[in-house]
Parts: structure tokens; sequence; C-alpha cells
């Protein structure tokens, strides 16, 4: 990289730590006086000017400070990024939390806590898949808002509670036929396999099927949508999200981040956005829309998987928080508290 471009590099690394750091708009003068190398305000007015036309920056108003875009913050954490060095307390912190004695179940709570307490922002675990699930008889109530209570019944006798957003409203006769459709041909059966049966015939001749029969596949077919790929419905657990009320200080309007509070209390669409990650190596960084949902546009998402002894993947912990969050603190932490959790979890596996 020549000298041109470092400088260019330099400026924008040294524009998005500082708005990080600030929440303002940073003007040339102040950039010029944080960098290595002295250079006059006019030089790095040109390098801004250049910025902007590359999309990596923009002026938010008329005042002379520019703030990073989404591809700023992608170039600056892709290829610019300085990563803080771990604070020992933070990391005996992680440790005392995530004591091998633990089970499971405190581990992931802890895990999540954790995270949001050292980050002041959300944190999220998936849940480790437990083991394979079949079924022995499911029912399902209709309740207002085109929903609807799913009642499973596992094995000899776990039993599941969901709620399902169907689209309309089905009538008691429609659940109940996708009911009687379910028990008919798939008790006994694990559920991933049900899953896949279910998919196929909804790609079969819908021709041939009578109105109630679609319907019941419908039904059937969206009641087994959260399962992952063992048949077996995850879970995550949710700490801090108030932590993001100081958002509505940036651009989140209030109704979205309604939206996102929504969304991490029903946790569905959260498992949706979670389970992208899950066979992804290492940490993960998601900018705005890059994570899939429009409910994080104005956020990151920070990733990684944890996983057993054998390297087999267990599950998946996320930070979620503004997209100006600083990058540098949060991706070690995650790193960190992954290993942390993965190496927890193998004496109890």
């Amino acid at each position: 990289m020549g000298r041109a471009e470092d400088r260019v590099g330099e400026v924008l690394k040294t524009l998005v730590e500082q708005y990080i750091n600030e929440g303002q708009p940073i003007a040339s003068k102040a950039v010029a006086q944080m960098l290595s190398c002295p250079v006059s305000s006019a030089t790095v007015r040109n390098v801004m000017a250049l910025l902007e036309e590359q999309g990596l920056i923009v002026s938010p108003h008329t005042s002379a400070g520019r703030v990073p875009t989404q591809a700023g913050y992608r170039m600056f954490v892709d290829r610019l990024i300085t990563m803080a060095p771990l604070d020992p307390a933070k990391a005996a912190l992680v440790k005392q939390e995530l004591r091998p004695e633990k089970s499971p179940h405190e581990l992931v709570e802890a895990a999540s806590h954790v995270l949001s307490e050292l980050t002041s922002m959300a944190g999220i675990v998936l849940a480790p898949q437990q083991g394979r699930s079949l079924l022995r008889q499911v029912e399902f109530l209709p309740l207002p808002g085109g929903r609807a209570l799913v009642i499973l019944v596992l094995n000899e006798k776990d039993v599941q509670n969901r709620i399902i957003q169907l689209g309309r409203d089905y009538t008691e006769i429609e659940l109940q036929q996708a009911a009687n459709f379910l028990n008919a041909h798939f008790v006994g059966e694990e559920l991933s396999q049900i899953r896949g049966r279910l998919l196929q015939q909804m790609r079969g001749d819908k021709d041939r099927m009578d109105t109630l029969m679609q319907s019941a596949i419908q039904v059937a077919s969206q009641a087994f949508e959260s399962l992952d790929d063992e048949g077996v419905e995850r879970d995550c657990v949710v700490s801090g999200q108030s932590n993001l009320l100081d958002m509505v200080q940036g651009d989140v309007c209030v109704d979205q981040l309604k939206q996102l509070f929504d969304a991490f209390q029903q946790k569905r669409q959260l498992l949706g956005i979670i389970d992208r990650c899950v066979q992804a190596e290492g940490v993960q960084i998601f900018i705005g829309p890059e994570a899939g949902n429009h409910l994080l546009d104005e956020c990151s998402m920070v990733t990684s998987a944890y996983h057993s002894s054998r390297h087999e993947l267990l599950g998946v912990l996320a930070v979620i928080g503004p997209t100006r969050m600083p990058y540098q603190k949060v991706i070690p932490m995650v790193d960190m508290t992954a290993k942390i959790l993965s190496a927890a979890l193998n004496p109890i596996e």
C-alpha cells in the first residue's frame, strides 16, 4: 500500500475511532490533530472528500463534520481495526461467572449476562441443542391475530408450548384437521424428519389436495419452522436489552426500537438471525442490514460459535448494539467468552 493509500486508511480509521468515542460528526481539523504524521486540515479535507465520494463517510447535515457509513464501518472492521488488549480483570470475571461446575443452562444464562454487563449492550446466547426428540402428540388452539398455540408432546413426557404466527385466522376445524394429520402420519418420528416430509408435501401437487388438507400441511409446517436440523427447538437467552435504549439518542426511531424489543421478547426472529451464524467459524461481524433483518438496520451484531471438546458446534453467542459500538473492544470480548464457555461445557457434555 502506497503512502497516499496509507493516509486515506489512517484518516478513515481516525475518524471512525473518534466518532465511536464521541458520537458527534468529526471535522477535518480534529482528524488532522490525531494523525501520527502531522498534515494540514486542508489535506485531511481532501482525503475526507475522497472518502465521501467512495461512500465510506457522509455528512449528516450542513456541518463540516462527517460520520462513517455502513461501508465505512465495514472497511474499518475488515482492514483498519486495532484490537484492544483484553482487560485481565474482565477476563477473570468471565472465568468466574463461567465455572465448569455450573449446569449448561446456568452457563448459558451466565454467558449472556456477563456479555451484556461487560459491553453495556445486549448479550444473546443460543443454547446448546438437546438430544433427538420424537413426536408423541400435537394439538393446536386458535388465538386472536392470526396466531395459534402449539402444544407438542415429545418423547415420553416432554411438553413444549409455542405460539406461531399463521398469517391469517384459521378456524378450529382447520387446526383440528392439522393436528389429526400430524398425529395420524408422524407420531413416533423424529421432528427433523417430520419437517422435511412436510416441506416435500408442500412442494407437491396442490391440485390433488382439498382445501382442508392444504391448510393442514401449511399449519403443520409453520409449527415446525423454528426447529433446528436435529429437530429440536432452540432457545436463546437474552440479557441487557434495556442497554439499547441509548440508541434512541442516535438514528434509531422509537418504533423501530420497540419492534426490536418485541423480537427480544418473542425470541423467534432472534433465533432465525442468530441461527445464520451457526456454521460460521470464528468471530463474525454483521453491520446494519448485513444481519438480514430490518430490525437490525441501525445495529451491529458480533457473534462467535462455541464448541465441545471434539470441536462439535454447540451454539452461538452474540452482542447486539449500535453501529457506533467499540468494535475493537467488543470483538475480543465475544471471542474470549466463546472460548471460556466452550471450556466450561467440556467436562459436563
